[in-house]
């Protein structure tokens, strides 16, 4: 197995990481990551199938030891369907589709049309940040008003995220750990607050649906909701504010601008050339070769999604972005009994929201040269100037 030396904090790769994984792809579909310390699948069958292989999962073969200065943080994420594997990931995650439907997903169309028509009456004059005018707005504002809670609590909502969402970044530090340790305590005392409000009081709202989840006898427990609510709002904010914002930036870069003809092919290009998401992890379950490579129980193998994205046996020249590009299946989103359950939310915030923004704003630039900030794995912007 190739064996390969990366810091994920160094800067240029932080600005530019396909260079490094068009050198590991070439090394096979799986090459060892010194800096992580484990395999990487690099290509889009590796990562695809690796995905969805029920041999490997995202609990831990052997429990983890968590510092007692942690025990609030993984107090939370021992309750989430993104840590869980079978029985408890089928109930919750089953619990929860019956509440976030497609159909009261569809229904938001028209909210998200009238919030980007209202942040943009909003955009000043001068040059000013999109990210934080635009693109972090719509995804915060509307999983707040899916959940039901007030739009007033959109900042303290979106610091408790940052902060929770920094612990599974490459820069994580003590600094980081205390702080996702603050917010994770401050979040979980207002959602359990709220939800016993709604217990009380029943909404229409996601909330409120969660509650009145049930299968077989079962219900949410406290905790369970609290921590799905959570779940809900990092996840899907922290990938569309990325997904957004990484596509604004490819437009204005390339000069494309989105269509109603074109728009979902469009939004699926930019969610393969420019993923929010570049790696997550999985253990094997049983000792099984695959790749090449012999697994034993309990290691734990990376998932270069990005790379992935860009491999040239599922795109031709890959490393160009075409927003005419036939659409086929990414990972960005993930694959398998783990796949995004807000992926759904995130292409209709984008599609939506796109063409209204390049509609409003015809005359769009860049005001400076965007920066992606130093938060692997995660992709995302830093800030977006521009000017209309």
């Amino acid at each position: 197995m190739k064996r390969l030396s990366q810091s994920p904090t160094d800067p240029a790769f932080v600005q530019d990481p396909a260079l490094f994984y068009a050198k590991a792809r070439a090394g096979g579909d799986l090459i060892w990551w010194d800096d992580y310390a484990m395999p990487m699948a690099t290509s889009f069958a590796a990562v695809n199938g690796l995905l969805r292989d029920r041999r490997f999962g995202r609990e831990p073969v052997t429990p983890r030891e968590v510092p007692a200065h942690l025990a609030p943080f993984y107090a939370v994420e021992a309750h989430s369907m993104l840590e869980l594997e079978a029985p408890r990931h089928t109930r919750l995650r089953s619990l929860v589709l019956r509440a976030f439907t497609s159909r009261r997903i569809a229904g938001l169309a028209p909210e998200i049309e009238a919030l980007s028509h209202q942040l943009i009456d909003a955009f000043p004059a001068d040059d000013f940040d999109l990210l934080t005018a635009f693109a972090t707005r719509i995804p915060v504002i509307i999983i707040a008003r899916l959940l039901g809670v007030p739009e007033t609590m959109c900042d303290d909502l979106l610091a408790w995220s940052n902060a929770m969402v920094s612990m599974y970044q490459a820069r994580r530090t003590r600094t980081i750990e205390d702080q996702a340790v603050v917010a994770t305590e401050a979040f979980v005392g207002f959602m359990r607050a709220y939800v016993e409000d709604r217990r009380r009081d029943p909404r229409d709202d996601l909330i409120t649906q969660l509650i009145a989840a049930e299968e077989d006898g079962e219900k949410l427990s406290t905790d369970e909701l609290i921590t799905t609510c959570i779940l809900l709002l990092n996840a899907g904010h922290e990938a569309t504010v990325h997904s957004l914002a990484n596509a604004v930036k490819l437009l204005l870069e390339t000069g494309h601008r989105p269509s109603p003809a074109t728009t979902e092919t469009l939004v699926e290009e930019t969610l393969r050339y420019d993923p929010p998401l570049h790696m997550f992890t999985r253990f094997a379950y049983e000792d099984i070769t695959l790749f090449g490579h012999d697994f034993k129980r309990g290691d734990e193998v990376g998932l270069l999604l990005a790379s992935a994205n860009r491999d040239p046996n599922m795109w031709d020249a890959p490393d160009r972005f075409d927003p005419t590009r036939r659409i086929r299946p990414n990972a960005s989103f993930g694959a398998g009994v783990h796949f995004c359950v807000g992926a759904p939310l995130a292409r209709l915030e984008l599609i939506h929201a796109l063409p209204i923004l390049f509609d409003r704003c015809p005359n769009l630039t860049l005001a400076a040269r965007p920066e992606y900030a130093d938060v692997y794995h995660f992709h995302g912007l830093s800030r977006l100037m521009v000017r209309t």
